[in-house]
């Protein structure tokens, strides 16, 4: 039913600080069927097994009802730092601190530890959208004021919503560059290559040799295939690349092993065996339309098989499944080479104070330049033959 013929109930806005007080089904119908990361399954699964408290994130998750049925909401943090963000905003905590004020604690509407481009404003279908997407961010905002916080920041949102967002109290826009992979009706990886320049295409396939040289074999397990003892052998993968370059493991074995019981359409792991042993390993999600590939871990160095694992495998998977693309994260310049094209990504921002929000929004200009350089410069180098 339109929200339009339930206004005898007026909107109600909700705060609550854990996703077990709301109905999975009823949060997961606000969700796309290629936002995997947005699902009930995988948020309250960051609260329940121990993923957020330790690092920072706090939730306040907003929710829009009409009496008992929910129709729209936000998911929504505080964070006393910016670890696990992936729009880098240090250097403004920094300025910030230095004028006298205290950057820390902030808002942040975003899927912890995962920069993957999704809505922010989760919206029932059938409803009066605008009204419910104001309405969220009227209390987020008023939330950030009332509660003397510094900011509110809504990261890698869709492209439509920044633009809607902007709108919004005159939040500033910020863009970034990821790297994604488009499945051009490939029939295969080898019609996948053709499409390719001879340089990368003969790059690639000697990459893939080099592994199999080496006796390497990758599985790919999906949802309940992958058992306790898969997750085991990954997560000591997981953590030794944490514990080389971030410190401390941000995502728990339990909370891996949550995700395949239960959201078993939409989670994947890349184990790569080496004889008897597995090697190495890669997390995914996928969608309906995207594959996500995630963290990436090793135990014992094959030339090459980061790329194998992460890149070609997951490649291959999308060519199978008719995905239409891949995910792979932020970083990474290297990715270009072996099919991967740049791609603008957004975070929209909003500073209480007047004079730090001129000052952000003139640097944000400055870089808005910087960045769109950089784009059509990686764009020019594209591996894709020329037609």
């Amino acid at each position: 039913m339109p929200l339009s013929a339930q206004r005898l109930e007026p909107l109600s806005i909700e705060c609550v600080s854990s996703l077990q007080s709301v109905s999975a089904a009823a949060w997961n119908q606000l969700v796309g069927p290629d936002d995997p990361f947005l699902r009930h399954e995988f948020l309250a699964g960051l609260e329940t097994h121990g993923c957020l408290n330790a690092h920072g994130w706090t939730p306040v998750h907003l929710l829009a009802r009409v009496g008992q049925r929910l129709l729209g909401a936000m998911p929504l943090y505080v964070k006393d730092n910016s670890y696990g963000e992936f729009v880098f905003d240090w250097t403004w905590a920094e300025a910030y601190e230095r004028a006298g004020g205290r950057y820390y604690p902030k808002l942040v509407s975003a899927v912890p530890f995962t920069p993957v481009t999704g809505p922010r404003l989760l919206l029932a279908p059938a409803t009066n959208a605008g009204d419910v997407g104001n309405a969220l961010m009227e209390a987020a905002t008023n939330m950030m004021e009332s509660g003397g916080l510094s900011s509110l920041h809504c990261l890698f949102p869709t492209t439509a919503q920044a633009q809607e967002l902007a709108r919004c109290r005159h939040g500033l826009v910020r863009s970034g560059c990821q790297y994604h992979w488009h499945n051009d009706n490939y029939r295969d990886f080898a019609d996948f290559l053709n499409a390719l320049d001879s340089k990368h295409r003969k790059q690639i396939r000697r990459e893939r040799r080099d592994v199999r040289a080496e006796g390497v074999e990758v599985e790919v397990l999906q949802g309940k295939e992958i058992t306790d003892a898969h997750w085991r052998r990954y997560y000591e993968f997981y953590c030794s690349t944490f514990r080389r370059k971030w410190g401390e493991p941000r995502l728990t074995l339990p909370f891996f092993m949550s995700l395949s019981q239960n959201f078993p359409n939409g989670t994947l792991l890349l184990l790569a065996r080496h004889r008897r042993d597995y090697v190495a390993g890669a997390f995914a999600m996928r969608g309906t339309k995207t594959f996500y590939g995630r963290h990436w871990g090793c135990g014992h160095f094959v030339r090459h098989l980061h790329f194998e694992v992460c890149y070609y495998q997951a490649i291959e998977y999308c060519i199978a499944h008719g995905i239409d693309r891949m995910d792979a994260g932020v970083q990474g310049e290297h990715k270009l080479a072996r099919g991967f094209t740049p791609e603008l990504t957004w975070s929209v921002h909003w500073l209480r104070d007047a004079s730090f929000r001129r000052a952000v929004a003139d640097f944000l200009s400055r870089e808005r330049v910087a960045v769109d350089r950089y784009v059509d410069e990686l764009a020019a180098h594209s591996p894709y033959r020329r037609q």
